[in-house]
């Protein structure tokens, strides 16, 4: 059951800023924590809400590279559907000058996860093909501009055709998944070469598929479950294939990893957001009180890309 409640105010610790949140977005992960199924890390906060945009507040000791009034977006590790929260500055990202809140906080959490998956794990290169499956997901959608940006080929799974026509919009190739079939397609569609790095948001129940999916040498990086957690796995065909298999969560990386991520992505990726190469794709803009509807859009399949949370 979802509540509003006050709270003690948060004080940033060394090395944080304290930022006064505008708006926060809603991940699949927060039903998953709301259920009881995702517990946050050790010292991080109970609270919901993996990423936000709005205003530093205050410094922590030892920061010098931000200042009160800065407009930043950020990576939490929970705490996002609040009016404070404290967060490392090295998780932090400025707000180009013309974003809305709104479009700010629908960034952190599903670009760094797609970029860490396809170019930093998988080493998707120009030319080469990224199967994504969820395409019309809050990931999918920003994994499909970043494989774009890369110079390489998207192919985009759904369950139903009108889930597909965002992506397609995108610039993806849509593959419609019938009975949980999607390998043929994909050769059909590369000729037979198969997906160089396969994006993974499904888990047990797209394995085979996704194994007969793969290019020679490709990558499957696994970055969530919502399919399932085991399944029954050929190795052999990993062997012949010289596949690789990289299971990645955002959340559970240290404070060092995740500030290494963020400060390679920023560098990156802003210029594409300052120049509209990329952008966030909001579903929905919902006031905070609304949290239990916007769970259920999530929850439901409805949303084509994010649904974001004011806090005001």
């Amino acid at each position: 059951m979802l509540r509003l409640a006050d709270v003690p105010d948060v004080t940033p610790a060394a090395g944080e800023v304290l930022i006064r949140v505008r708006a926060t977005a809603v991940n699949r992960a927060d039903l998953m924590q709301r259920a009881g199924n995702y517990p946050p890390p050790p010292g991080a906060s109970d609270i919901i809400g993996l990423e936000c945009a709005g205003e530093i507040a205050a410094l922590g000791d030892g920061v010098e590279s931000a200042q009160v009034g800065d407009r930043v977006m950020a990576l939490l590790s929970g705490g996002g559907y609040a009016e404070l929260v404290g967060v490392p500055v090295g998780q932090t990202m400025a707000v180009p000058e013309d974003m809305s809140w709104q479009d700010a906080a629908a960034i952190p959490e599903v670009f760094l996860t797609a970029y860490l998956t396809l170019r930093i794990l998988g080493r998707l290169d120009t030319g080469e093909v990224a199967l994504i499956h969820s395409a019309s997901s809050g990931v999918g959608t920003a994994a499909i501009q970043i494989t774009r940006e890369l110079g390489a080929r998207a192919l985009a799974t759904s369950r139903t055709a009108e889930r597909l026509q965002l992506p397609e919009e995108l610039g993806a190739e849509g593959i419609l998944v019938t009975d949980g079939a999607f390998a043929d397609q994909v050769h059909t569609h590369t000729e037979g070469h198969g997906a160089d790095v396969i994006l993974d948001l499904v888990g047990a129940s797209y394995w085979e598929q996704n194994v007969a999916s793969l290019a020679r040498g490709g990558r499957i990086i696994l970055t969530g479950l919502v399919g399932g957690r085991r399944a029954e796995a050929d190795l052999g065909a990993l062997l012949a294939l010289q596949a690789t298999v990289i299971g990645s969560t955002l959340r559970g990386r240290t404070t060092d990893e995740k500030a290494a991520i963020v400060t390679e992505f920023a560098t990156w990726a802003m210029p594409r957001f300052a120049a509209g190469a990329l952008r966030p794709i909001v579903h929905q803009v919902l006031d905070l009180a609304q949290v239990a509807d916007a769970h259920r859009l999530v929850g439901d399949d409805h949303a084509v890309g994010k649904v974001v949370l004011r806090v005001e």
